[in-house]
């Protein structure tokens, strides 16, 4: 659509550069004579009206080369030659004014008709380039703040992520908490020649905080005292065993009589 538009504005610069170049020769009588037209009274304005349609014919030229003018000169070039068309055509149709020859008023009147038709016709095409570049930016802008939001979500769940115990996707996280586990003694077993003795030596510790022990450490902690004080009581029976065996077998003193 644009390309078409900043053809249209390169004819719009090529007419306005022909009127004002023949509205510029104002003075020259000859040449309007050859070509039927009337001149313009008094000749400074006609020279005048020359030179604005030659700025116009270079603002045209420069719009159809830079993209940001595209559309603004063509509209307000378009405006001014469907205008100007039309003044001709109810002049010269309408009022006869000026009295002009038969080839003189046939070529401004086609002269009216291509400024109206090109007039028309570049205000549409401007029209039409406006809103769609309204419509790219309007869709770049929201592209623009989709790509935002994006960004933000993903840094929050980001955040999410690194944060303990956070809801994420709507399913809670669950962090396992570290079980403590209560720390039993080991007591080493010396080899022994007696059963009873190796029984004898196993102490259970009781500096031990039992509060941290569950049931069944408790239970066998009790087992292992009572082992243990069985074992005492045993070895306590041996020992008294071996004194008893030792008093019968000493020497008795002689017998005095």
């Amino acid at each position: 659509m644009k390309p078409l538009l900043r053809a249209v504005l390169i004819l719009d610069a090529l007419l306005l550069l022909g009127f004002g170049l023949l509205f510029l020769l104002t003075p020259w009588t000859s040449l309007y004579n050859a070509l039927q037209l009337v001149q313009t009274q008094p000749t400074l304005v006609g020279q005048g009206f020359g030179v604005a349609l030659i700025g116009l014919a270079w603002l045209s030229l420069h719009a159809s080369i830079d993209g940001a003018l595209t559309s603004t000169v063509s509209k307000v070039v378009g405006h001014v030659n469907w205008l100007t068309g039309v003044l001709m055509l109810v002049w010269l149709l309408g009022l006869h004014t000026p009295a002009l020859t038969g080839f003189g008023q046939i070529i401004a009147v086609l002269a009216g008709v291509v400024l109206l038709v090109v007039g028309l016709g570049g205000v549409r095409l401007s029209g039409a380039v406006r809103r769609r570049d309204r419509q790219r930016l309007a869709d770049a802008a929201a592209v623009e703040r989709a790509e935002r939001q994006a960004a933000k979500d993903a840094a929050k769940n980001a955040a999410n992520r690194r944060e303990p115990g956070h809801v994420t996707a709507g399913f809670p996280v669950y962090q396992a908490e570290p079980v403590i586990e209560p720390v039993v003694p080991v007591v080493p077993l010396t080899p022994a020649a007696d059963p009873a003795a190796s029984v004898a030596s196993v102490r259970v510790d009781t500096s031990v905080d039992e509060a941290g022990l569950t049931a069944a450490e408790r239970a066998e902690r009790a087992e292992l005292a009572a082992r243990s004080a069985s074992a005492d009581a045993a070895a306590a029976r041996a020992e008294a065993r071996n004194a008893a065996a030792d008093a019968a077998g000493a020497p008795r003193p002689p017998f005095h009589g």
